[in-house]
């Protein structure tokens, strides 16, 4: 495979500037079947006609969520024989395209077999294509920022957030001259998606790997010592606290960093990109406590109360929480942050703080619930040493999803440059 370098010449279409050896088609010119669930029957009839079950039978019944979620085959659903033959319209074989009908518009399947018998469920359009188009570059296609926002455009013009079989035929596509181009693009962004497979393979791996040595390196052992949060804080009166309400009055583009409960999370500080501030004006006026790089900034909100983080460098002269956000400043001579942060990502702390959680309307922790919850600890050497483990461990993972962050927006510019001609392969 090559780049052509020509001069290559572009025509404006109503899709955006295609080579002029392009041609627009509709769905409806490339496909020999548009179908979905409700072509087999009435409701009646499929009722009585129709068994699904929660395990292994003759078909698989193909839903979404399994497609969204890339199920096991242990997880999804069956049909028996007699319903995949009365579900025969809409049968699957591999190759077809799948659109959701309502919801998530823009959710786009490329089917693939993983069973020897399959058959479509309600809420998927089958769309089988004829031989004018490749349907691996059709799915590019419709994932890309151009495919996705023609799909939008057609969900905004139904007032129930919706497709319909007439929205889905009028699609208009950009399809190179021959079939050989559109499967060059499409093996060529393959190529890219199988690496991020084994980048997503290779990260939960490591993510199994850590979750087996914290369970072994952070079960009490012989000599570890039992201690609540608050006997381990700097200072037991003031370095156990919470950040103050902030109306939204306050709240600005710039001044101090503010950071808030959907900032935490479990074992990492989620970074927005719509950054929360306030005033200094309003910081003087509140008398907010400053953050300093590591602290441990626990939430006492619930779903999950308990989730926490050291608060890292990230660039800001001054940063503040907002309420049910507790400061943590942890003793040095006893604990050490780190360890407490990997703790606090375990299920048998977020289980301990959940058990206290209170309240009706607004369901947390109390901050004195929270200091007095009770766990066992090492000396603080073993708890460094421990905690050197687990973070190496987390640096590795770091760097392996960057690296899957960097080849998906390698994809993305793959996408925008090949399925609209700016770069050819031949």
């Amino acid at each position: 495979m090559s780049e052509t370098i020509q001069k290559q010449n572009y025509n404006q279409t109503e899709v955006g500037l295609i080579p002029e050896d392009w041609e627009i088609y509709q769905i409806n010119d490339l496909i020999e079947l548009l179908t979905d669930y409700d072509a087999n029957g009435s409701f009646a009839s499929v009722a009585e006609n129709v068994n699904v079950y929660d395990f292994e039978k003759f078909a698989w019944y193909v839903r979404s969520t399994d497609l969204e979620n890339n199920s096991k085959l242990s997880e999804v659903r069956y049909v028996d024989e007699d319903s995949y033959k009365f579900l025969k319209k809409t049968a699957l074989y591999g190759g077809e395209l799948l659109f959701l009908k309502r919801g998530d518009i823009g959710n786009v399947y490329l089917f693939e077999m993983k069973t020897k018998y399959a058959t479509v469920a309600p809420n998927l359009y089958l769309l089988k294509l004829n031989k004018k188009s490749n349907s691996r570059y059709l799915y590019y296609y419709f994932i890309s920022k151009t495919g996705q926002l023609q799909l939008k455009k057609k969900n905004a013009s139904s007032t129930l957030g919706a497709l319909y079989k007439d929205d889905v035929k009028s699609i208009k596509i950009p399809l190179p001259p021959t079939l050989t181009e559109q499967q060059t693009i499409a093996t060529s962004l393959s190529d890219v998606d199988e690496l991020l497979t084994s980048l997503e393979q290779l990260i939960s791996k490591k993510q199994a790997i850590k979750q087996g040595a914290m369970q072994e390196l952070l079960t009490p052992k012989k000599g570890w010592k039992k201690s609540s949060l608050i006997e381990l804080a700097e200072n037991k009166k003031s370095n156990f606290d919470d950040g103050d309400w902030i109306e939204s009055e306050y709240i600005t583009e710039t001044g101090v960093r503010l950071i808030q409960t959907g900032n935490i999370g479990i074992g990492r500080l989620i970074e927005k990109e719509n950054k929360k501030y306030i005033s200094k004006e309003s910081f003087l006026k509140l008398k907010c406590k400053d953050v300093l790089e590591g602290d441990l900034l626990v939430c006492r909100l619930a779903e999950p109360a308990g989730r926490a983080c050291v608060m890292p460098n990230i660039d800001e002269s001054k940063v503040v929480t907002s309420v049910d956000v507790s400061i943590f400043r942890g003793d040095s001579k006893l604990v050490n942050r780190e360890f407490l942060s990997q703790f606090f990502t375990t299920n048998k702390w977020l289980n301990m703080v959940i058990e206290r959680v209170g309240g009706t309307t607004h369901k947390r922790i109390s901050r004195g619930s929270l200091g007095k919850i009770e766990f066992f600890i090492p000396s603080i050497n073993e708890q460094k040493a421990i905690a050197q483990v687990l973070s190496d461990m987390d640096e590795e993972i770091k760097v392996l999803e960057e690296k899957k962050v960097k080849y998906q927006k390698i994809k993305e510019g793959m996408m925008q440059d090949l399925l609209t001609g700016k770069i050819r392969l031949v």
